[in-house]
């Protein structure tokens, strides 16, 4: 096969400081496509190239935003949920972080989706606290858990730091999470701060690695720092290959576009 079909794996470093401590395995997620270009049989001369949009740079792949409308968050919880995110997935020299890559928005849809509402759960009584190895049986909805928990955390922000949770610097931020992490003097009704600290690094890795059908994975950065493919609708041209084989990833979305 061509050369530049030709990869080796890089080496598998972490790049996120949380999900070192808090022993948390990422998995990856994989998708591809062919887009093909048509050159007119009437003329020998090739076309030049469009001209880049406006914030474009020349060269560069036209972003492509699949779902970004704000179903369920104010713009100041929008705000504190993407700041919140960017903490605990950073952009790096890597790549883009949560924020880069519209983790926001998916948590956005996810909240104001039948999942938020938690409507095919039994959400009835008695609600017993278990212990901390045991998990916790949810009294309260995951769309008033996650509100809740934005408010207690920005609370926190303005008594430790007299200021909100996204004017605060990395470093204050960080812990301000980690005292929510530890639920340190955090009140949340019907919950417990880290009930909110999970759910919020939950969605957080949903984001940067489902479908950007869904929100998040802008240009689908996440893929493509972990090679993943994604949503392939077929493998039986590289399904023999012994070395690796980097595909352009695809979105659902594209598949669908293209019927």
């Amino acid at each position: 096969m061509p050369e530049e079909n030709k990869i080796k794996q890089p080496p598998d470093e972490s790049r996120r400081k949380f999900l070192k401590y808090s022993g948390t395995a990422l998995g990856g997620v994989v998708v591809g496509g062919v887009i093909g270009g048509l050159i007119g049989a009437n003329t020998k001369k090739t076309k030049p190239a469009p001209p880049p949009a406006p914030g474009q740079k020349p060269g560069e792949k036209p972003t492509r935003d699949y779902n970004r409308a704000l179903m369920f968050f104010n713009q100041e919880q929008f705000a504190l949920t993407e700041a919140a995110a960017e903490r605990l997935y950073p952009e790096d020299e890597l790549g883009p972080g949560a924020k880069g890559l519209g983790v926001a928005y998916y948590i956005d849809h996810q909240l104001a989706s039948l999942w938020g509402v938690n409507a095919r759960e039994y959400m009835m009584g008695p609600f017993i606290a278990g212990e901390k190895t045991q998990g916790n049986y949810p009294s309260i909805r995951r769309k008033d858990l996650f509100t809740l928990g934005l408010a207690a955390m920005q609370d926190l922000s303005q008594k430790k730091y007299k200021k909100s949770f996204s004017d605060l610097a990395a470093e204050e931020q960080d812990a301000v999470l980690e005292q929510i992490q530890n639920g340190e003097g955090v009140k949340i009704n019907g919950a417990t701060s880290l009930n909110f600290f999970k759910l919020l690094l939950s969605l957080t890795l949903e984001g940067v690695y489902s479908d950007p059908l869904y929100g998040g994975n802008k240009d689908m950065q996440g893929w493509r720092m972990r090679n993943y493919p994604g949503n392939q609708m077929s493998y039986l041209d590289i399904i023999d290959k012994e070395e690796f084989v980097k595909i352009e990833p695809a979105s659902l979305h594209d598949h669908m576009s293209a019927h």
